[in-house]
């Protein structure tokens, strides 16, 4: 048994995962980027005008989505991992310096794999027990993060600033 699934027990869990028609690369670089970031990350009817990230270990991660009826949902943590291009680790239970928040909720594990030029994209959200999981889902995991997913698969699978122009789609 890894320590990694020792660490967390299922029931905390909540996950998605889907082929997408892209590589690892442009799907990871949507992740890492602000500016492709604020472009796709939210649920539908949500903007996300503002995204800071220190990419490294404890380095800042933070966003600020709007809702239509211009409602804001600041949230803010660090990096645990990064490995480029395959995997993301961020939590909210920290900010920079190492700081603890005071109300951890969730920890956000992002892994791309490679399956022959296509990138199976899971993101697993932890939390710490049971009712900040439950109350996750409640919130509308599942429709949220999956409406998030397609926004992401959208941008990945169009031209990015800074895409070779020559090689664009005519």
């Amino acid at each position: 048994m890894s320590l990694q699934s020792a660490a967390v027990a299922p029931a905390f869990e909540l996950s998605i995962t889907r082929l997408i028609d892209a590589p690892r690369g442009r799907v990871f670089r949507a992740w890492t980027d602000p500016e492709l970031l604020k472009r796709w990350w939210g649920p539908h009817g949500m903007s996300t005008p503002e995204c800071e990230m220190q990419l490294w270990p404890g380095g800042l991660f933070r966003t600020l989505m709007r809702a239509g009826d211009g409602s804001e949902y600041p949230t803010q943590g660090v990096f645990l991992e990064i490995e480029t291009p395959r995997r993301l680790v961020f939590t909210d239970a920290f900010l920079p310096g190492w700081v603890p928040t005071g109300k951890a909720f969730m920890t956000a594990v992002i892994e791309l794999e490679d399956v022959h030029g296509k990138t199976r994209y899971t993101a697993t959200a932890r939390h710490w027990n049971a009712e900040d999981c439950r109350s996750h889902e409640a919130m509308g995991f599942h429709q949220g993060w999956n409406e998030s997913l397609d926004r992401l698969v959208a941008l990945v699978g169009g031209w990015l600033p800074g895409d070779d122009v020559s090689s664009a789609a005519v």
